[in-house]
């Protein structure tokens, strides 16, 4: 079940983004140039130790100061003022072309990109020498020419200029910080500091780039240049740039990737699989299907040669070709023509080779002469054993929750998920509405970013903030429920956060400003967000092509809620009340007014998959009814008779005894499912959905064998031994089939899934209690119904009785009643045709044929369970989950929890964990980085946000507007926070005033060890770093990023129990992108964490629904097998021949098989509920095979007609019992509502009926007709007619 696309609330609200564009301001504290000026130009004749820019002139109307056109020699500063200069630009030395005035100015902007840029030490210095060289180089009219000059003031200031460097200065500089990380948003520093820049040429252009008033930036053009005219004695910068591998300055690998020290990851990687093949001319095979081929060839040259030695020795088909001895002829016409009465029978019976076989048959003979004397006793003591279990239906209760489902409760995925949420937090619900633009004809799709679905977009959000739902009679809103990162405003994710959710901003700014803002969202402090964070246009658009904001064609607005952990069920009880009020209003207002406006619209609460699912469990009904219904109605006409005149059908109808057979299968069922409610376990919608179906398959079966072995008898025997000779028949032969699946079913039931743990016990409790019922009540009931027909009473009406009773005797046995027609097919037509050699050949070769075609195509069965299969087809969901698919273009957050981390100085973890300067190559966060550079195999997307790199490089020295205390030693936040300034509510801007003057850094580089602090400075700043907002003069305050990140539960013992890294999985589209991202991220978790010998593991969302995928393999395997097993086993055991036992087995494995390959041919996915039905198949197949075979072991003469009798007396009934009974019924669930249904309830039945019907009654016979068990040693039983009496009790 899908979750693609959740987000942590734009990194829980990080918020920073006006700092980046903030420090661009560098740019305009740069100095003058000493300069001739020329109609407002300036024009310097470039020379050593003269400035181009010299001094502050003016101010903007925004405040930003203006240089001064001037051009002067450059002054040499005092000592105070050089050891100042020194301390930020140490490549400035001598005389200088800046004042004290314009390095202040340089220096309040510098802090604003320190943040950004101290974990790689390189790319830091690089960046600040660039504008310590242009603000005050003591040759800076070397490189920098005034070109536009602008009277202020009466003063000339600087409008623009040239800034010359060389092209190999600006690569270099550019490849040392391309790379740096800003974690906090999942992202790189260069996304802020540069706009995104994928080239130097365009990293300057963004910082040259001239802001307009109010706007972060320049003040002035500034023009980077690398062309000039040697005559013009212009000297481009080309100072020292130190590359972010220097081990002097050192940046982390993931800072820094292309270090000699970090060419590659220091973990096991991981193996590629290939896939092997064979080239055959124009044609490719894999190996595997190569060798099924090759084996199958041998084989079928095996059985060629087997069949012409096989003639040589004169045998024959099921035909007369062979002549049987007239002794086994004579008994086997006995046994089967009815229509001659004979006084003395023989009834077969094994007396050699099988005690237990022998025991069995002397039971059943008793119990059927008990039955018949006392059906009253029997059916009554029977049927009050499943009654007294039914009032354990009282306590019963159906599990829905998924979690409790398809997770064992000691899985790894259940655990992780207790541990994060209630160590961390649990991850919050998700309310989205998805609208898009249709494509007409074969068009793409407009855009939808256009004035008119802007406004429409207002509309929404206004209807949605005025939501207000009933709980417990209050009233919830979404400012109640929802996700405030910073404790003030909804997170919510939209693109009308560019306008602050604001339609008065909208309308000064117009639809220009986003698409302004689709591409400056991390530059520009007006995109940012009402909770102050800047918003991905990748996260609330789609359907645009490659980086083309501005072409999307759908909006994706998201409302994160606040989660909790659920242990009473109420505690998120008001986001629910919302949730359902909010999807009633996207029905009933928000649906007609965006398709009024020609758009489509999806949308999603948390709680609707739980909603739907609840109500697809009852949109069935009436098809599971009807299909029930009408496999009755075909059990009623089987069960009967042909009778000799049309109003003999009210006598030889069985509609009563073929209901009151279905009412045993269900009271079966009911007591099964009442046993185990009254000892506390829940039931499951697959219980109900699929166990009544698998028991009356199975009872639906026995029925018909017991009614037809009852009347192939004959008529001459009184009815005590007719049921006791038929219960001899088949009666061993139904104990062994319901022995096996009881066992099957149980025995399976060691599968830790809860799902089919409960479906495998409940399934083996219900077909012990319908064996059961089967043989006593049923029996009972077919005693009472023999002799109401004999009576002549009718049908369904008992107490009435026709006036001639004549004929109707002819309904149970007469000499006017031959054969079942169904019988006579397989005597007189199907037994014959299997008999012909070619027929035998050609169902050997197609059978094995398609077992190991089935074998190929098993390899190709994919994991998962599609999130539109399971709900309704008129779900709101289908739409919603296909528009995911279609336009998310970001994948789940994806969290590497760290336990017990020690930050104690004596401890390594924290360099093993950092990624900035000084951490270690190999840690968690540059691995992460690694991975993401790899996300076809890795599915990470981006670097990790690591609460531990900012919180380092928060409380750094050279972060000097970042952790900060007054003099008493409380904590001093930025410059551009309440109390250091004054904020203005009606701008919102804050006005310096004083305050903090003398706040200083909170450590000395001398006061930390070896750059990081000691255990008690962790201890003491790690609660001021979390309660930091973010700002631009310090954007690594950690509130509202890492509020929820860590645990500091006990952490003054130097222990951080649980701290989580976040970054995010790719976009995961399919079932195996989640079940591969899974797999991929315990590797990588598993692998580090062996190689730091820490304790980590990967958290998603998701993880917990599809963990069960990484070993779906190996848990139906392990069913099939343990199925198998112990059917063999129980086979062998009752009956005492191997040589039946492993036929069986084969067969069944071949069911089996041949149903995995079906699957596979028709998109099936093997899950949860397909292993059922795999299981569930193996216990209806035995239905198929097992009667046969024991009719074949019993029958009598050689192995021909042994098979021929199986087919015409069980076969019959096997193929009226299950066959016919289920085709019918199957096929009414064609119609179900829900697709789950048709595909894996009417496609997988459909397909185990007929390959069950093929295998069971095609080729069983075949296998058995050539190589099956040989005949028991039999004794004739010499029973004496009796004349029958009605009258017997």
């Amino acid at each position: 079940m899908g979750p693609a696309g959740r987000r942590r609330g734009v990194t829980g609200g990080a918020v920073i983004a006006a700092t980046a564009v903030a420090l661009v301001q560098i740019v305009f504290l740069v100095p003058p140039t000493t300069a001739q000026q020329s109609g407002g130009t300036s024009r310097v004749v470039p020379a050593e130790g003269y400035c181009s820019m010299y001094g502050i002139c003016a101010h903007r109307s925004d405040g930003k100061v203006l240089n001064c056109v001037n051009a002067t020699k450059a002054v040499k500063p005092d000592a105070l003022f050089s050891t100042r200069i020194q301390s930020l630009c140490p490549t400035i030395t001598g005389d200088v072309c800046c004042t004290v005035d314009q390095f202040d100015t340089l220096h309040q902007q510098v802090q604003q990109a320190v943040p950004f840029l101290v974990g790689c030490p390189a790319c830091l210095r690089n960046f600040l020498n660039l504008f310590c060289e242009m603000s005050c180089s003591p040759n800076q009219s070397l490189f920098i020419n005034v070109t536009s000059a602008k009277q202020v003031n009466k003063t000339m200031t600087v409008d623009g200029i040239d800034y010359y460097v060389t092209s190999n200065y600006g690569e270099e500089l550019y490849s040392s910080c391309k790379d740096v990380k800003f974690g906090t948003l999942n992202t790189r520093a260069m996304d802020f500091l540069g706009g995104g820049a994928k080239t130097y040429k365009e990293w300057f252009t963004f910082l040259g780039r001239q802001a307009n008033p109010n706007e972060p930036g320049s003040p002035y053009l500034i023009t980077y240049r690398s062309d000039f005219d040697q005559s013009s004695r212009v000297k481009p910068l080309n100072a020292t740039i130190y590359s972010c591998g220097d081990p002097s300055l050192g940046c982390s690998c993931g800072d820094c990737p292309s270090s000699s020290v970090c060419t590659g990851s220091l973990l096991p990687q991981s193996k590629t699989v290939t896939s092997c093949s064979v080239n055959m001319v124009s044609l490719k095979a894999e190996c595997l299907d190569f060798s099924l081929v090759i084996v199958y060839l041998a084989l079928l040259c095996a059985i060629l040669l087997w069949g012409l030695l096989y003639r040589r020795r004169g045998r024959t088909g099921f035909s007369s070709q062979t002549k049987t001895p007239k002794n086994s002829e004579d008994k086997l016409h006995s046994n089967n023509n009815d229509n001659v009465p004979d006084n003395h029978v023989q009834v077969p019976e094994a007396t050699s080779s099988s005690v237990v076989q022998t025991y069995m048959s002397t039971f059943f003979r008793r119990h059927g002469i008990f039955v018949t004397r006392h059906p009253l006793l029997v059916l009554f003591a029977s049927i009050l054993v499943p009654v007294i279990l039914c009032i354990g239906l009282i306590r019963f209760k159906v599990e829905t929750r998924p979690e409790k489902l398809w997770v064992s409760p000691g899985s790894r995925a259940a655990d992780e998920k207790q541990y994060f949420d209630s160590h961390l937090a649990p991850f919050y619900r998700i309310e989205q509405l998805v609208l898009a633009t249709s494509a007409s004809d074969q068009s793409e799709a407009p855009t939808i970013v256009n004035e008119n679905n802007m406004k429409l977009l207002f509309q929404i959000q206004n209807k949605v903030d005025d939501l207000r739902a009933n709980y417990s009679g209050s009233t919830v809103s979404l400012a109640d429920i929802c996700l405030k990162p910073l404790s003030t405003d909804c997170a919510t994710q939209s693109v009308l956060q560019y306008f602050q959710l604001d339609r008065k901003k909208y309308d000064d700014s117009g639809i220009d400003h986003a698409k302004f803002c689709f591409q400056h969202y991390s530059s520009e402090e007006t995109c940012l967000s009402t909770f102050q964070s800047p918003i991905d246009p990748s996260t609330i658009l789609g359907g645009f092509p490659g980086s083309n904001f501005s072409e999307a064609s759908a909006f994706i607005i998201t409302y994160p809620v606040n989660n909790k952990v659920e242990t009473t069920g109420q505690e998120n009880g008001k986001a629910v009340a919302w949730e359902r009020a909010y999807i009633n209003l996207v029905k009933d207002e928000i649906l007609p007014m965006v398709l009024a406006q020609n758009l489509t619209l999806s949308f999603s609460s948390e709680s609707s998959i739980q909603d739907e699912l609840n109500r697809e469990s009852t949109a069935d009904a009436i098809t599971i009814v009807i299909s029930y219904i009408v496999m009755f109605a075909y059990i009623s006409f089987t069960l009967g008779d042909r009778p000799s005149r049309l109003w003999s059908l009210l006598v030889s109808s069985k509609v009563l005894l073929g209901l009151s057979g279905v009412v045993l299968v269900m009271l079966s069922v009911l007591g099964s499912i009442g046993f185990f409610s009254a000892i506390g376990m829940k039931s499951t919608l697959i219980i109900m959905e699929v166990i009544p179906f698998l028991v009356l398959a199975v009872g639906v079966d026995n029925m018909c064998i017991l009614v037809h072995a009852v009347k192939r008898q004959p008529y001459g025997l009184v009815l005590e031994e007719r049921v006791s000779n038929a219960l001899v028949e088949v009666g061993p032969s139904i104990t062994l089939a319901s022995l096996a699946e009881v066992l099957a079913f149980a025995v399976s039931a060691i599968n830790p899934m809860p799902a089919t743990r409960v479906f495998s016990i409940f399934a083996a409790m219900a077909v012990l209690l319908d064996f059961l019922l089967q043989v006593t009540a049923f029996v009972a009931l077919i005693v009472l119904d023999f002799r109401r027909a004999e009576d002549g009473r009718i049908d369904c009406v008992p107490c009435a009785r026709l006036t001639s009773s004549t004929d109707t005797v002819a309904g149970d046995g007469s000499p006017h009643q031959g054969p079942h027609l169904v019988a006579r097919y397989m005597k007189d037509i199907h037994g014959p045709i299997l008999g012909y050699r070619a027929v035998k050949f050609i169902v050997i070769a197609a059978f094995v044929g398609l077992a190991f075609a089935s074998i190929a195509m098993t390899t190709r069965l994919q994991p998962g369970l599609e999130q539109q299969i399971v709900l309704p087809r008129n779900s709101y969901l289908q739409g919603y989950f296909n528009d995911l698919e279609k336009y998310m273009k970001v994948g789940p957050p994806l969290y590497f929890v760290v336990k017990d981390f020690n930050y104690s100085s004596a401890s390594e973890n924290t360099n093993q964990i950092c990624s900035i300067n000084q951490c270690n190559s190999n840690s968690l966060s540059n691995e992460i980085a690694r991975q993401s550079l790899s996300p076809e195999t890795s599915y990470i997307a981006k670097p990790a946000a690591s609460w531990l790199d900012d919180f380092l490089v928060w409380m750094s020295p050279e972060a000097f507007g970042c952790c900060r205390k007054f003099v008493n030693g409380n904590y001093c936040p930025p410059d551009d926070q309440p109390p250091c300034c004054q904020l203005d509510q009606d701008s919102g801007s804050c006005s310096p005033n004083g305050s903090c003057n003398n706040c200083t850094t909170c450590f000395l580089h001398s006061d930390l060890q070896n750059g990081r602090p000691s255990t008690t400075q962790f201890r003491e700043k790690l609660p001021w770093f979390l309660d930091a907002l973010p700002s631009s003069d310090c954007s690594k305050g950690g509130k509202g990023a890492y509020s929820t990140s860590l645990n500091l539960s006990g952490y003054e013992s130097g222990i951080i129990q649980a701290s989580a890294f976040r970054t995010y999985h790719t976009p995961l589209n399919k079932q195996t992108d989640y079940v591969n991202s899974l797999r991929a991220a315990r590797d990588f978790s598993s692998q580090v964490s062996k190689d730091l010998q820490m304790q980590i593991f990967p958290y998603s969302v998701f993880y917990i629904f599809f963990e069960q995928y990484l070993g779906i393999w190996k848990t139906a395997i392990m069913h099939i097998c343990v199925c198998l097993g112990t059917v063999f086993v129980v086979c062998f055991l009752l009956t005492s021949s191997l040589w039946a036992s492993a036929i069986i087995l084969v067969v069944l494995a071949m069911i089996v098989l041949d149903l995995m390959g079906v699957m596979a041919v028709l998109g099936i996915q093997l899950n949860a509920i397909s292993i059922v039905n795999l299981v569930m198949s193996i216990g209806i197949a035995v239905e198929f095979c097992v009667h046969i075979t024991h009719a074949f072991m019993v029958g009598i003469g050689d192995r021909e007609n042994r098979a021929r009798h199986a087919l015409s007396t069980i076969g019959a009934s096997v193929f009226s019992g299950i066959t016919l009974t289920k085709l019918v019924g199957v096929i009414v669930l064609r119609f179900a509502k829900s697709e789950v249904f048709v595909v894996y309830y009417f496609q997988m039945y459909l397909a185990l009926v007929l390959i069950g019907f093929l295998h069971g009654l095609i080729f069983l016979p075949v296998v058995l007709s050539l190589c099956g068990p040989p005949q028991k040693t039999m004794k004739p039983i010499e029973q004496s007619q009796t004349p029958p009496s009605n009258g017997q009790t």
